[in-house]
């Protein structure tokens, strides 16, 4: 099936002139492509059947070896049923079809995936298991389709007795470091796309971009349980132009987080996501190579531990900049606003957080706390919230923080500030459940005041 090509809309906004506030930025923080729905591909190089014997099958060598002579601009095709493989390594302009009644899964045993002896153990290092599909220095391509990528983590490793997720765990409880594979890796890469795929229980991260300079995630949806530890959904980091839409996210940790700890991020759009079960959407806790230019529009966090968050100390802290949040609904969220200078109490080093030019503009929520928190008095938290409301027993902690307020200011108000006015729809229409498997999803209008 085709699908026409819809380009993706930046709801329009008002500008208004506070002092000390850049609220322009608006105009570019934003991937700086234009963005269209992707299509299924129209070249197939090869289609994939499953292999007819039992499950204890390995089908690496097949897929891997279609992948490999697939030329730029094809497909490799994988019809209907389940494949298990072990690692796959994609070259520039192949993309996998995963069909919509196909499941493609990760192997569970350690040896694979194994880079220095150590994955599937615990040490004090981690980093010792290669991930179980790899886009490296590519160029176009990506993974597309109805079907599922299945990661198995919460399956029994092979030659143990315990899953990748009760490993994780474990490590957590003696303070070391898990050796377990990520579900997807893109470095160094460009215009890679996903594409409807259904990610599902990855043993560790879903989808980590790591110099990456245009990537689109569209109808993406990512199912892991809430108490899979450091299972992220997708982490953009040292990457530009970039956009996440009409995808949903539930996870053990981050839905989505945006990263710099080894270059600058910028130019980042999420719009006409849902969120469910999670950590919410950050931003850090890596900003030492700086973050600028993130536009978030029309999210809901439903149940996630925060929602809107940056986090960051001075271990690994940088320039947080130029982002802006419009058109957010959030419910049963333990710190709904969470700009935190000092994630880690305890950190030492001198790489300082700075966050200025945040941007809040109707944003709706329940209960919570609300936490603007700058580093000190001569590195402040510098945000604008303008229709930030949430019900009147929320509560405001505030620290080393200028705040700036638009015309429907804030509910419950700020200290010092006018009580803001109720003017913006609500978010009653706007919540959705997380959507079954290869069933379609429709966005409700959004209200936009001009």
């Amino acid at each position: 099936m085709l699908m026409n090509h819809r380009r993706l809309l930046v709801y329009g906004y008002s500008v208004y002139v506070w002092a000390g506030l850049l609220v322009s930025a608006a105009a570019v923080a934003q991937d700086r492509r234009q963005v269209a729905e992707p299509t299924l591909p129209r070249n197939v190089c090869t289609t994939l059947e499953p292999a007819s014997d039992s499950s204890s099958r390995n089908d690496t060598l097949r897929i891997q070896d279609a992948i490999n002579r697939c030329p730029a601009g094809a497909a490799v095709h994988l019809a209907s049923g389940r494949f298990i493989s072990g690692p796959l390594t994609f070259k520039s302009g192949v993309t996998l079809w995963v069909d919509r009644d196909a499941v493609l899964a990760a192997s569970t045993d350690p040896r694979v995936y194994d880079k220095d002896g150590h994955c599937g153990s615990i040490d004090d290092k981690g980093n010792g298991c290669r991930p179980f599909i790899l886009f490296r220095g590519t160029q176009g391509g990506g993974i597309v389709g109805e079907g599922v990528i299945d990661g198995q983590g919460g399956e029994t490793m092979v030659g143990h007795k315990e899953t990748w997720w009760q490993l994780a765990r474990r490590a957590q409880a003696e303070g070391g470091r898990q050796n377990v594979p990520r579900l997807i890796e893109v470095d160094n890469s460009r215009d890679i796309t996903f594409y409807q795929i259904t990610l599902h229980n990855s043993p560790n991260f879903h989808v980590a971009p790591k110099g990456v300079e245009g990537a689109t995630f569209w109808g993406i949806r990512i199912d892991t349980p809430a108490d899979a530890r450091n299972t992220d959904g997708i982490d953009p980091g040292a990457s530009q132009d970039v956009t996440i839409t009409h995808s949903f996210i539930r996870t053990g940790d981050d839905n989505v987080a945006i990263k710099a700890g080894s270059g600058t991020t910028s130019h980042i759009s999420l719009i006409d996501n849902h969120f469910y079960w999670g950590h919410g959407l950050s931003i850090g806790s890596e900003t030492v190579g700086g973050v600028s230019d993130i536009l978030v529009q029309n999210l809901t966090l439903d149940g996630t531990t925060s929602g809107l968050r940056i986090k960051s100390d001075v271990s690994r802290g940088g320039l947080v900049r130029n982002v802006r949040y419009e058109h957010i609904c959030l419910r049963d969220n333990r710190r709904p606003l969470d700009f935190d200078t000092h994630y880690t109490p305890n950190a030492r080093g001198n790489q300082i957080p700075v966050y200025r030019n945040i941007i809040l503009r109707d944003v709706v929520g329940t209960s919570g706390n609300l936490v603007l928190r700058g580093f000190d008095a001569a590195h402040p938290l510098g945000i604008m919230l303008d229709g930030v409301r949430f019900n009147m027993d929320a509560h405001w902690q505030v620290e080393f923080a200028q705040i700036q307020t638009g015309p429907e200011g804030t509910r419950p108000a700020l200290p010092g500030k006018p009580l803001g006015t109720n003017v913006y729809v609500g978010c009653s229409q706007r919540w959705v459940p997380f959507p079954a498997k290869n069933k379609e999803q429709t966005f409700p209008a959004i209200p936009i005041k001009r």
